[in-house]
Parts: structure tokens; sequence; C-alpha cells
């Protein structure tokens, strides 16, 4: 019988303490990869879908999760999305975190009416602004067809300074999408690649299926899904003795679109203000 997830309240402590083991701070992804780790989650448990996905239930309660921590300012993010614990939270036990959110809850439970739209409220949903345009991006991207998707990965590789990228994408090719050349320096070498357009997390079977599918072409692979890896996959891919296969998930997917503008535009929001000095010199 499968385990029953834990709740974001119960994922409070499990998120702070994977922040601690990373050194203080980390990036979404790999804060989750270890809250996962720590809690010894099985795929299965990773691959269930919120709702209709894309976004797992796993990584739904660790965003709010985080949130949450950040409302008991016990975490706080930058705006490039580190995450990193407080002066606080280094101090806090397991007791302290749960005794702050719930006693946080209960303020907020009496000051709602006179708080709502300020500064708590905003606190709560600027992690959730930050995921909306992720998930309608990524939402888009489930709606193409495949050979398109191959076509963006092909397009999005060119742009990361790969040559010679090609997409094979036909029956028989073992789920080898692609083959892009890059060059590091004075040295270049051949990477197959694969597409994945996934609701919810790639399991380490298919790692290891595109390995096999590589074998006696290639050493060097990168798997690109619209999802996530679970922590068996991510391990898989970089197992010792094993051709290494680097793994592109749905939000480094998002962020990469993002940087060259394919899909995705960023509006700066123009501020104006009156100096009333400056006319004293006129």
């Amino acid at each position: 019988m499968a385990r029953t997830l834990p709740t974001q309240e119960q994922l409070l402590w499990p998120t702070l303490k994977a922040l601690r083991e990373l050194g203080g701070s980390g990036r979404i992804g790999e804060i989750d990869e270890k809250a996962i780790e720590l809690g010894g989650f099985t795929e299965e448990q990773q691959a269930k879908l919120f709702r209709d996905g894309p976004k797992t239930e796993l990584e739904y309660r660790l965003q709010w999760a985080r949130s949450m921590l950040k409302w008991v300012k016990l975490v706080d993010n930058s705006v490039r999305g580190v995450w990193s614990i407080t002066d606080l939270g280094h101090q806090v036990s397991e007791a302290d975190v749960d005794r702050l959110y719930k006693e946080r809850q209960a303020e907020h439970r009496r000051t709602r009416r006179e708080r709502r739209g300020q500064e708590s409220d905003a606190d709560e949903t600027e992690s959730e602004r930050e995921h909306d345009w992720r998930e309608g991006l990524i939402a888009a991207l489930l709606q193409l067809p495949p050979d398109r998707f191959e076509r963006l990965a092909r397009r999005l590789l060119r742009e990361e300074g790969f040559t010679s990228v090609t997409v094979t994408g036909q029956t028989g090719d073992g789920g080898i999408d692609g083959l892009g050349v890059y060059r590091v320096s004075l040295v270049s070498f051949p990477v197959f690649f694969q597409c994945k357009r996934y609701r919810g997390s790639v399991r380490a079977n298919a790692v290891r299926d595109f390995r096999g599918a590589m074998a006696g072409r290639g050493d060097r692979g990168l798997l690109i899904t619209t999802g996530t890896f679970t922590a068996d996959a991510k391990r898989e891919a970089t197992r010792e003795g094993a051709p290494t296969i680097d793994l592109i998930d749905g939000a480094q997917l998002c962020d990469l679109l993002k940087k060259f503008s394919i899909g995705v535009r960023t509006h700066t929001i123009e501020k104006v203000e009156i100096d009333p000095s400056a006319f004293d010199e006129i």
C-alpha cells in the first residue's frame, strides 16, 4: 500500500532541514531534491500529479512549504530564485517551526480583514506568481505536436551554442530524437538528445532506456522534459561507470525559453518620480 504524502505543514521541517544540509541556501530544484531524499519518497509518490498536472502533488506541497516558511520569516528568496535560511531559521528546532507557524496562522486569522491585500498576503502569493508563468508556458508546450516540440529543442540547443543539430525522431531510433555537436574550447563532441512532453516525473527506467539507445553510438546524452525527474532518475543519470545523461526539467526549460525570448516576453514596468527641486536650478 502506497505511503500517504505528508501535508504542507508536515513538510515545513523537512524543507528547512534540506536547506540546512545544502549549506543554508539553494535553488528550488536542489531544495526539493534534498527534501525528497530526506523523506525517502518512492518514485510512485513523486510521480503523483496535482490535479491533472503538469505539476506533481509533492512539488505543489513543497512549494507551499517554502512559502509558509517565508511567511514565518525562517527563509527568504532572492529575485534570482535562490532560497536561503534567515538567522532565525538557523536557530529553530522542529517544535519551534510548528509553534511559529501555528502562532502566525492564528494571528493572520485575527487580522485578515484589516490586512487583506497587504504585505502578508503579498508574501504568500509571490512564489505563486513566479510559478504561474512557468505553469502557463508548460501547458502551452504540452499542446505541441511531438515533431514541433523536437524542433523547439533543436532551436534551443542552437541558441545554447550547439552546431549541426539534427532531429531524427523516426520510428526505430530507440528513443533518440536528435543529435548536436557541442564545442568546449578546442574540443567538440556529439550529444544525443531525447524530448519528453510529460506530465509528472520521469523515472529512472526512462534514463536507462535512453542510455541503452545511445550504446555504441555515443557517450553523452541530454534528456529534456516538460515534467520533473524523480530522485532515482537523477541518480541514474550520473551513475558511476555509465555514460552521463544531462537533465533539463520543466522549470529549467522555461527559464531557457525566457532567456532566449522563445515564446516568452518579459515586460519592464516604468516608474516615474517627480523631483520638484530640479526646477529651482532653472
